[in-house]
């Protein structure tokens, strides 16, 4: 029985025999049957399919012993035979004469793939010729010895012991038949039971024949029809193998554990044939000794031999050790129910056939220690079969011989052999020679036909001795024989050398194949030949760098060939396997020596690993092998003293383990591997470089074990190496960092050298002098450094990153911190050795020395030369930062942040550092990262864009003063002084991503969080004042980063994260944070007793969520961004737990910061700048309370800020300051918040303001306007994140007021404070009030407009609360994109300041007020402060604003700019700058000026560039009827649209809205332009006329407004006209077409605040049916003047076209008949006829013009259309002649007597037509 493969046509497996005979039947063959070892008697064997994808078929093939004729033989068991007698007395007779001999039988095949499937085999095998018989599975678990088999694991097969790589076995099978496997993981056990076989045709014996028949069985209806069939029963136990099974034998038939009963029935396990394909690679090298051949002898061709017959032929076949029958070995494995080993075995005989074919397998276990005699020798026999045989007549008679020796060139002979074969046996000697080489002629050789190869037989081989390789066998035999001593033949002394060198050479090109086999054993030989070269005649060979090169090759080819093995440095699994468990390296030391003898292949090199070597399972069961282990350790240690000889009857198959012998091995591994890396070039350097790895972590193998020889481990560090070997080290590092450099751009290969250097110097810091390893990365860093400064920037970058990744290894040392010799803050420059955890006083005392002591005070936080010799890895990391946050590559950033942030971490996930103690020194480390965010604070994301008020919730005004505090504005002092700040000198060099900041951040809350605060304040109490300005900037910027977002926005991050790679810090920055300090744990346990939130993660680490190593216990959600682990992806996303961290990870992080805060204000209140300083941390506390918060947290903030308040009340009162406005604001905003706890503590604090602000003045007008201010912004703020709520807030005022009523200190004076209190809170309930209807309009954007205007004007009076709002409606419009209004709002606020700035005092550059700004807009002119009742400017807490400065007038008139920029209006930009152009010149501020001009420039350059082609805004006059309009009804306003809007799209928008509001079915668009006549209308609907109007001007203003821009700006009166006729009728006849021009003038002139204006009054003028002819013709003129002028062919020939067309039917020539027919007649002319046929004239005039115009342009093909024209010219021509003759003067009195009814009556109203 085997295992084919019908697709690739091989055989998988070895032969399994078994007898089914029963004891009666084997004793028919008593005589021919020696006795039968219980091996033989197997009937049970282990099958391994795991490693082999394809068509697998058992097949079972029967044979019987040799009866003659194959057909006669078999035909009894096909037909019912009548004579049974004669049947059995024959067979009796066979067995008894021919018993030794076989003949085959029948056979059958069982495709697998259905067994494992359960698909039943009916009809499949021959049962199909018999419909009695089937095929049966039976699915019941059988009986007997089956029971043994319990399905343990899902393994395919037995697996071996000592195996090194055990991994699923069954992963190749799943590539190519994916549902077999999983059939196989649930495949019960079956019972198979086979009916019937195939008869064996004896011309149909070949593996050919047998796919063939393999591939019909695959087929649906098998094609073996013709194939007789013969009825028998077997009977198959089919099932999966468990992990062990008992009494099992190996293919060796060596004993495999359990083997409990020596003569129970045993189980073979059955070998695998190695695949020939290609793509199946070799995967390990032998873990187990195995020596086996298969000799399949094929076909034999004896036709043309002469002599005796040589018909029914058998083929022994033996295995010699010489040459003589009693030579032959018992080495042949029996096959069922004989001895285990015999000497010859025989091949089935096909009868008469004088050209058989071969099925025999016949398997030999070779001789471990082969020689040139042994061969295998092949004799043909003539097997007499006939049953009468004469007496003397042999059964066989020898017909052949042939032969082939074993050894060709020191290699096995395996492969196809086609064979010569003599007829008699060779002269003696003839084994040494090949049959290829025998001479052919008489020499005692017969060749049978001519010496034509008549043989044909396979041999192969499955050996851990043989190589099958002529490289690696010239190799081993060559320097085995030179390390014994044996000089090769043919070779003289002096050429040894080169021979040597030679041999090596080739090494590398040996099969990849047999490398990996092979690999420990070559490996060690060429690490011996480096070590310890051979000596021929005294001198030693040099070939140690041969030996190396080899040895690189060797690596190179590897690494190459098992490619999916290595890892993402390039590490080889199987390299690495051999480095760790299987190299044996040459030590000096002979103490080593008992356990290099006892070196197995699987084994370990460390002493004291292995057993005796008796003991069972060593290598194999192999006496052979063990009998000459024990004579050469009898003979090592001279336990066998008269045997000298030994060694040299060993043979060359010891090799290293003799030369070993020795004490004294010449060189050290390290040593030599360190020069020779260091030497190496051309190719054998670019193999190092490839696989540089596996040189390092061997030469770190061979330093470790020299110190465990040599017994130096405990020894001082410097002397544990030679200083030779220091400076190979110190050079082969300089060289390779050279390599890098010089070819950083090849990625792949350099960033592994990279690596793998970095991972080597990281493995020296254990094993070698740490000074000396610092040395050797300070060369790395310092080569690297200064290459990347020389270097272009785009190159420069792949370097970073190295450096980076270099950095990143070595910092993942465990001890990392104790070699970076952590101090207690300061006081560590004081002594030499600190102590572990000095007193806070002896801190103390030490500050004050070292002040004295070191100029640089602060240099232990700081990243000075001194910090980085005393911290020289952290220093070397933070160094790297402080460079990278100088880079503009965002790369660079995220790798150099994260190396920091990582290693913190890993700080964090510490055990040993798990004492805050502990914790602080280890942060003291990190301490110069907050001076490099200080320094780089203009770089973090989130600095720049300052007015990120709409994504951070933080008000325009504390944007504009950190805008102001960043730029060293007001908060510093004057203008000169705030010019000066570093700030300004100190751009960024690099602006981080949003990510990056984060992170970077979350380093700096690290520290921060965990150092010990008296360190932190004697540090930042020798800061300067500006980088204190910049750690609050930090800490500002810190509070947006980290502000919690919400669900929404963590969910669509995260679906954007799905896209790119994800990567993201929270996870680890909660653990960083979840420390026992401060809040958190309070905050954490809280968070989890809330109802229905996710229990929060532990605060002891028991349920850390994400580590270096990956331990954690919750499994992670996230992956790192540099982590290699991306399974994280595949986990569930929890959004309510991810928002529950978010959360909690947003407080912790406020919750440091506030507590950072408060050191910094108690450091800032004892230094000189107190004031500007503590300015910077209110500005932080105001940031945190406009960011979004817990509640927790804001009990907090609230508190903190409450004392801040108290502490410092003059910091928020004083004039020149806008943080009381901040303030009340953020408190305001607070107090209209839905949860009652932030209320209370909102409306707290906001009393406590008042009663502070009350206290220091006795009057609190200055919290009073601010408070009314904020909450007239904080109304019109209605953004995403805030959502103001009135109801809430009205609460919140109560609450105010029960204080104010209780307060008694306060209420006893006159005008006292709850009086003023009463005041305040009802004026705040009027602007409520007004919010509430503004609310109401939310979704009618003029509405809504109109009411904020109304707001804005009742608040005249109040300069700062008009300002507010004229703010609130520029922000409204520029939501809307209203450009031109949102400018519009600025230059008002302008206006407003201006007048103001001009009564507190006039100054000559500054603008006269209002009337400055009235070119710009006569609308400017509403903020005149004329009336009495104006405030005084001088009044407290009146117009002190930061907006009532010169700056504020200038950021409104540049906002302005801005605006006017996007609106297209670049002729206002110049307007508006001119002001300001003054200002900044009084003030010499030409950088600004310079600016200023620049933009004037691009204005006035647009203008030029787009003369002619500019468009503005389209107007409509829309008009609301109807009660349901409520006070819009019967009012008409005039629209503003944007450009190029049609009448339908605001008909479509207005009449969507309001249907919506009052239901389609009310709401009707009156489609037509006359009037409305009211009393026609339904009372009960609401009606909307929209009319397209144009901007009119009278002819003296079209002088001056020459431009686009003049004719669209600053226009209050617009026209549109209605045609009608006397009858109703719109439209009628030329004669009876009358026109209505309606002229409407608005309140204000456009563009203004609004969009809609008002309509003030309207006139009508109505134009007669000529004058209507006249305005057409002049119409007609002006456009076909326009077109001259043009250019433009198309538009000059459709304007042909209509005016003298002959098709026009209303045409010229029309209006001529219709109103100038009595002027043909020679009829004096009126004044409207003469100016008509004026209006002719010019016609044709301008018309003749335009048709030469045309005769240019036109081609060929439109010359007729030309002619067409010119001829309907001459017609026109023709027929208006009389008219262009010069006319009489008209006669006004026949004039006056036809004048029209209508025009009298617009005469008489006065108005005259602008035509006349």
């Amino acid at each position: 029985m085997a295992l084919y493969d019908a697709r690739e046509r091989r055989k998988v497996s070895e032969n399994f025999y078994f007898d089914m005979n029963t004891e009666a039947v084997k004793k028919m063959l008593t005589g021919h049957l020696d006795h039968a070892d219980i091996s033989s008697h197997a009937r049970t064997c282990v099958f391994d399919i795991s490693t082999v994808p394809g068509d697998l078929f058992l097949v079972v093939k029967l044979e019987k012993v040799l009866q003659g004729d194959m057909s006669e033989a078999i035909e009894p068991y096909i037909k019912e035979e009548r004579n049974v007698e004669k049947v059995r007395a024959g067979a009796l007779d066979a067995c008894k004469r021919l018993g030794q001999y076989r003949m085959p039988f029948c056979w059958t095949a069982i495709e697998l793939a259905k067994i494992v499937r359960g698909i039943p085999l009916a009809n499949e095998s021959g049962s199909d010729v018999d419909s009695t018989g089937s095929n049966s599975l039976d699915r019941k678990s059988s009986q007997g010895n089956f029971d043994q088999w319990k399905r343990a694991e899902k393994t395919g097969s037995l697996t071996r012991r000592g195996s090194l790589d055990r991994k699923d076995k069954r992963s190749s099978w799943a590539a190519s038949e994916p549902d077999l496997t999983a059939s196989l993981d649930s495949f019960p056990p079956v019972t198979l039971t086979v009916s019937s076989f195939f008869k064996q045709e004896g011309d149909k014996l070949k593996d050919d024949d047998l796919y063939k028949h393999l591939q019909d069985l695959k087929k649906p209806s098998p094609k073996l029809k013709q194939l007789k069939s013969i009825k028998g029963s077997l009977k198959l136990d089919i099932c999966v193998a468990g992990d062990t099974v008992k009494h099992c034998l190996t293919p060796e038939l060596s004993k495999l554990k359990p083997y409990i009963d020596p003569n129970a029935r045993p189980t073979k396990e059955i070998l695998n044939f190695p695949s020939k394909r290609r793509d199946i690679t070799l995967e390990n090298p032998h873990y187990q000794f195995r020596n086996l051949l298969y000799i399949s002898p094929k076909e034999l061709n004896f036709t043309n031999r002469s002599g005796e017959r040589a018909r029914n032929i058998a083929v022994k076949i033996q295995l010699m050790a010489g040459e003589g029958e009693d030579h032959s070995l018992t080495v042949i494995l029996g096959k069922s129910s004989c001895p285990e080993f015999s000497r010859e075995v025989y091949t089935a005989v096909t009868y008469h056939n004088k050209t058989p074919d071969f099925y025999e397998e016949v398997k030999i276990k070779l001789p471990s220690n082969l020689r040139d005699h042994h061969h295998l020798l092949f004799t043909f026999y003539h097997i007499t079969c006939k049953g009468q045989v004469k007496d003397g007549e042999k059964l066989s008679t020898p017909v052949g011989y042939t032969w082939i020796p074993l050894l060709e060139k020191g290699s096995l002979a395996t492969g196809e052999h086609n064979l010569p074969v003599t007829s008699d046996l060779p002269p003696s000697g003839f084994s040494y020679i090949g049959t290829d080489k025998a001479p052919p002629g008489s020499t005692g050789f017969k060749w049978i036909d001519n010496k034509k190869c008549i043989f044909n037989v396979e041999v192969e081989a499955i050996s851990s001795v043989h190589t099958e390789n002529a490289e690696l066998d010239t190799f081993l035999s060559k320097t085995a024989g030179l390390q014994l001593g044996q000089k090769p033949a043919r070779v003289a002394d002096k050429d040894m050398e080169g021979d040597l060198v030679r041999c090596l050479k080739d090494v590398g090109k040996a099969r990849p194949e047999s490398l990996v086999s092979f690999l420990p054993l070559v490996l060690d030989k060429l690490l011996l030949l480096m070590v310890k070269p051979p000596t021929v005649a005294g001198l030693t060979l040099n070939v140690g760098q041969a030996a190396f090169s080899a040895m690189t090759a060797v690596v190179k080819v590897v690494s190459a060939h098992l490619s999916h093995k290595n890892d993402n440095h390039g590490r080889n699994s199987l390299l690495s396997t051999y480095i760790t468990y299987q190299a044996h390296l040459p030590h000096l030391d002979p103490a080593i020596s008992n356990y290099q003898h006892g070196r197995i292949p699987k084994g370990s090199s460390l002493p004291g690993r292995q057993g005796p070597f008796g003991e069972a399972g060593f290598m194999a069961d192999d006496d052979e092998i063990r009998n000459i282990m024990r004579n050469f350790q009898s003979h090592q240690y001279g336990l066998d003293g008269t045997d000298g000889n030994v060694a040299a009857r060993l043979g060359t198959d010891l090799g290293a383990l003799a030369a070993l012998g020795n004490a004294s091995v010449g060189k050290l591994v390290h040593e030599q591997l360190a020069l020779q890396l260091t030497l190496s070039k051309d190719s054998t350097r670019d193999s190092v470089l490839e696989c540089s790895w596996f040189y390092f972590e061997l030469m770190i193998k061979a330093m470790v074990e020299h110190l465990a020889t040599a017994n130096t481990l405990n020894a001082p560090r410097k002397h544990r190496f030679s200083d030779q070997f220091n400076d190979d080290i110190l050079n082969m590092v300089a060289s390779f960092t050279g390599e890098i450099i010089s070819k950083h751009r090849k990625q792949g290969r350099i960033t592994q050298l990279n690596a793998c250097l970095a991972f080597f110097l990281h493995d020296l810091l254990s094993v070698m002098d740490r000074g000396f390893v610092f040395s050797l990365i300070r060369t790395y860093m310092k080569e690297v450094t200064a290459n990347i400064e020389i270097m272009e920037h785009e190159h420069s970058s792949i370097l970073w990153e190295l450096q980076i990744d270099f950095l990143r290894i070595i910092s993942s040392h465990e001890h990392f911190i104790p070699l970076n010799l952590p101090q207690y803050g300061p006081a560590g420059f004081t002594s030499g050795s600190s102590s572990p955890t000095p007193s806070l006083r002896s801190i103390d005392s030490a500050s004050s020395f070292i002040s004295t002591m070191m100029g640089d005070r602060s240099s232990w936080a700081e990243l000075s030369s001194e910090f980085r010799r005393q911290h020289f890895l952290v220093g070397l990391c933070l160094t790297n930062l402080f460079n990278a946050l100088e880079q503009e590559n965002g790369d660079v950033h995220t790798k150099s942040i994260s190396l920091v942030r990582n290693l913190q971490t890993t700080h964090d996930l510490d055990p040993r550092y798990s004492e805050p103690e502990c914790r602080a020194r280890v942060a003291n480390l990190y301490l110069p990262v907050i001076g490099i965010i200080i320094d780089a604070v203009a770089a973090l994301h989130g600095a720049a864009e300052l007015q990120a008020s709409r994504d951070d919730a933080t008000t325009p005004i504390i944007d504009q003063i950190t805008a102001q505090q960043i730029a060293g504005s007001a908060m510093f002092g004057t203008l000169e002084s705030m010019r000066n700040t570093e700030m300004q000198n100190k751009p960024a060099k690099c602006s981080l991503s949003q990510e990056n900041t984060r992170h970077l951040l979350a380093t700096f809350l690290w520290v921060v969080k965990n150092v010990d605060n008296n360190v932190l304040k004697q540090w930042w109490s020798e800061l300067p004042s500006e980088r204190l300005h910049y750690l609050c900037e930090v800490l500002r910027i810190t509070l947006t980063t980290f502000q919690y977002k919400g669900k929404h926005a963590l969910k669509k991050a995260r679906a954007q994260q799905i896209i790119r790679k994800p990567s993201d810090v929270k996870n680890q920055l909660e653990d960083m944070m979840l420390g026992s300090r401060n809040h958190a744990k309070e905050m954490m346990q809280r968070g989890a007793s809330r109802k229905g939130a996710p229990p929060s993660p532990s605060i002891d680490g028991s349920a850390r969520r994400w580590n270096k190593t990956s331990f954690s216990s919750v499994p992670s959600t996230r992956t790192l961004p540099d982590s290699l682990d991306h399974t994280g992806q595949s986990l569930v996303w929890d959004p309510e737990l991810e928002a529950h961290i978010e959360g909690n990870l947003a407080t912790e992080v406020s919750m440091i910061v506030l507590d950072t805060l408060f050191v910094v204000e108690q450091v800032v209140s004892s230094t000189e700048h107190s004031q500007t300083l503590l300015a910077s941390v209110l500005r932080v506390m105001l940031h945190a309370l406009n960011t979004t918060q817990s509640t927790q947290f804001l009990q907090h903030l609230f508190a903190i800020q409450r004392s801040l308040v108290s502490k410092y009340p003059n910091l928020l009162f004083d004039e020149a300051t806008e943080h009381c406005a901040a303030l009340c604001k953020s408190l305001l905003k607070h107090c209209s918040s839905s949860i009652s706890g932030v209320r209370s503590q909102a409306s707290a604090s906001l009393y406590l303001l008042m009663r502070q602000n009350y206290e220091i003045g006795n009057n609190f007008a200055r919290v009073k306007m601010q408070v009314t201010m904020s909450l007239s912004s904080l109304v019109a703020e209605i953004s995403n994140n805030f959502k103001f709520n009135e109801e809430h807030l009205r609460k919140s005022l109560k609450t105010i007021l029960t204080y104010a009523e209780q307060d008694n200190e306060l209420s006893d004076s006159f005008n006292s404070f709850p009086e003023q209190v009463q005041d305040l809170v009802f004026n705040l309930h009027m602007i409520l009030s007004d919010t509430v209807k503004m609310k109401e309009y939310l979704d009618d954007p003029e509405m809504h407009m109109d009411l904020m205007y109304r707001i804005a004007k009742g608040y005249q009076t109040s300069p700062d609360l008009r300002l507010t709002w004229l703010e609130n409606m520029a922000n409204k419009h520029k939501e809307q994109g209203h450009h031109a209004e949102a400018g519009m709002c600025l230059v008002h606020s302008a206006a407003l300041v201006s007048e103001y700035l001009h009564m507190l005092e006039d100054r000559r550059y500054m603008p006269n007020g209002a009337v400055t700004y009235s070119k710009l807009t006569p609308n400017a002119l509403d903020e005149s402060a004329v009336s009495d009742d104006i405030v005084s400017p001088d009044e407290e807490g009146i117009c002190n604003g930061k907006n009532f400065t010169e700056n504020g007038l200038i950021e409104f008139l540049e906002h302005a700019a801005e605006e006017f920029t996007q609106a297209g209006m670049y002729e206002a930009v110049n307007e508006v700058y001119k002001p300001v152009i003054k200002i900044v010149e009084a003030n010499r501020d030409f950088k600004k000026l310079a600016e200023i001009h620049k933009k004037l420039f691009k204005a006035f350059e647009k203008i030029e560039s787009l003369q002619g082609r500019r468009v503005f805004g389209t107007y409509f006059r829309v008009g609301f009827y109807g009660q349901r309009f409520g006070d819009l009804d019967g009012e008409e306003f005039v629209y503003k649209e944007p450009m190029l809007t049609k009448l339908p799209e605001i008909a479509c928008r207005l009449e969507s809205f309001y249907g919506n509001k009052f239901g389609q079915d009310n709401l009707i668009i009156i489609k037509d332009s006359k009037q409305v006549e009211l009393s026609k209308l339904n009372p009960d609907k609401a009606y909307i006329q929209i009319t397209f109007a144009e901007p009119y001007f009278d002819n003296y203003e079209l002088r001056d407004r020459v431009t686009a821009y003049e004719r669209n700006h600053n226009i209050c009166r617009f026209i549109f006209s209605t045609p009608f006729t006397s009858d109703g009728s719109p439209h009628g006849d030329l004669a009876e077409q009358y026109k209505r021009k309606t002229i409407l003038t608005t309140v204000n002139h456009f563009p203004y605040f609004k969009t809609r204006i008002q309509v003030a009054q309207q006139k009508q003028i109505v134009l007669t049916p000529i004058e209507v002819a006249i305005e057409d013709i002049q119409m007609k003129v002006a456009k076909i003047d326009a077109a001259i002028k043009a250019n433009d062919p198309k538009i000059l020939q459709m304007e042909l076209q209509g005016c003298i067309g002959t098709t026009v039917n209303q045409g010229p020539i029309e209006i001529a008949r219709v109103f100038l027919r009595d002027l043909f007649d020679g009829k004096v002319p009126s004044k409207h006829e003469n100016k008509l046929r004026l209006c002719f004239k010019e016609l044709l005039k301008k018309s003749g013009d335009a048709l030469k115009r045309n005769r240019q342009f036109i081609k060929k093909d439109q010359e007729a259309y030309q002619n067409q024209l010119e001829k309907s010219y001459h017609q026109c021509m023709e027929y208006l002649k009389p008219l262009i003759q010069p006319a009489p003067l008209p006669a006004n009195q026949v004039a006056r007597q036809g004048q029209s009814p209508a025009r009298t009556t617009a005469a008489d109203m006065g108005v005259t037509s602008p035509l006349v």
